[in-house]
């Protein structure tokens, strides 16, 4: 059968408004993770090969880069991807490697460079690479894309056994403006190679954010639209451990989305007490991105119910909340799993970003697909030049 509807818009509604790609790849994201774990699955015993001969070095470090939306995944993974292979794990995008090589890469070290990259055509990615090879004598390449036609999937077929490449589905290579599906697959894809001794297990948690993001698309569409009615200027997105780097494409998902008409912020929850709270005000709406793990939540719930207590009103919307009495919700979302099925919490909660910006946008009477009116942004970043160093 041929589906006609995505989100909440007809496909031939939603093309004219400009939104059918956006909407198709948002609400196509639980079936394209069910393709990527059983693309990892499959290939589980040629990324062992690759990886543990590395990792039996000893002193082996891995860094996880990308640009924008690329590097957030980095930032919300390392935290997991250091716990899962018990190799020191840094973060670090392609905007600062290209113009501060010297300064991040370590010559004899062993390194593992993990590329992110929707096109893999983005002139900081493949120039990132490259310096890698120039200022590591002992370096690999993990490139994790969503286009075999791409530079750094051509790259990867090229550079002989220190690389291995995984190219995502097609469905992971978004034709929008704005990064959801590949956003997401290529999170998950860096979170079951983590875990790759133990994949067979990771199921159940798995299945538990399935529910989660089929739960939001089947039941919480209607309230997104509701909430992209309100005049609000400005959302604060909070999140701790890996969901801080949610939080942080949230933000940027929501701001290019409305094509910066709403200013958008990230923190983490015990940050944001230290000064950037001045930000929030009755223009503003903070979204929780709660932690499942009950003595993170205490801390979190913490903040949570200070900021309902404050007399300016402040709206909130909670995600994976099991208590907001005092929260003055706007809107709650349930996670499903329990305590210990978190791992894969973060792609559902990445949704609430995409969401909100989705219609919000629509609200504004821009086109979801290509937001941005002035041209500043786009697809494949434009004008980076890059210089020999």
């Amino acid at each position: 059968m041929i589906q006609t509807t995505y989100l909440t818009l007809d496909a031939e509604k939603a093309e004219e408004m400009g939104a059918f790609h956006t909407a198709k790849e948002i609400s196509g994201q639980p079936e394209l993770w069910v393709n990527v774990f059983d693309q990892i699955s499959h290939m589980q015993e040629e990324i062992k090969a690759f990886l543990q001969p590395i990792f039996a070095k000893g002193n082996a470090r891995i860094i996880l880069t990308g640009a924008g939306s690329s590097a957030f995944i980095g930032e919300s993974a390392q935290g997991v991807v250091q716990q899962k292979t018990g190799v020191l794990t840094q973060a670090l995008a392609t905007t600062d490697l290209v113009t501060h090589p010297e300064l991040f890469f370590i010559k004899e070290v062993p390194t593992v460079l993990v590329s992110f990259a929707r096109s893999g055509n983005s002139p900081e990615s493949v120039e990132a690479v490259r310096l890698a090879d120039k200022h590591c004598s002992d370096i690999y390449h993990l490139i994790i894309t969503c286009n075999a036609e791409g530079k750094l999937a051509a790259y990867a077929d090229d550079c002989g056994g220190n690389c291995f490449s995984i190219v995502l589905p097609e469905a992971s290579n978004d034709n929008s403006l704005a990064m959801t599906g590949s956003f997401t697959s290529m999170l998950l894809t860096i979170l079951l190679v983590a875990g790759i001794n133990e994949i067979d297990t990771l199921q159940a948690a798995f299945n538990a954010a399935l529910e989660t993001a089929n739960d939001i698309l089947r039941n919480k569409l209607s309230e997104f639209e509701a909430v992209a009615k309100r005049d609000f200027k400005r959302v604060i997105f909070l999140g701790s451990g890996p969901m801080l780097g949610i939080s942080r494409e949230c933000h940027l998902k929501l701001q290019e989305l409305t094509d910066g008409q709403v200013v958008c912020k990230h923190d983490s929850f015990l940050g944001f007490r230290h000064g950037p709270r001045a930000v929030a005000n009755e223009d503003s709406i903070v979204v929780y991105l709660f932690s499942k793990d009950t003595h993170v939540a205490q801390y979190e719930k913490d903040l949570a119910y200070s900021i309902g207590q404050d007399k300016r009103d402040i709206k909130t919307i909670s995600f994976a909340a099991n208590a907001t009495e005092g929260f003055n919700s706007i809107m709650v979302i349930k996670a499903a799993g329990g305590q210990g099925q978190d791992v894969f919490n973060v792609l559902p909660a990445t949704m609430v970003g995409q969401l909100l910006g989705f219609y919000k946008c629509l609200e504004l009477g821009l086109k979801p697909d290509n937001p941005s009116v002035s041209g500043a942004i786009s697809r494949v970043v434009q004008g980076v030049i890059i210089y020999e160093k």
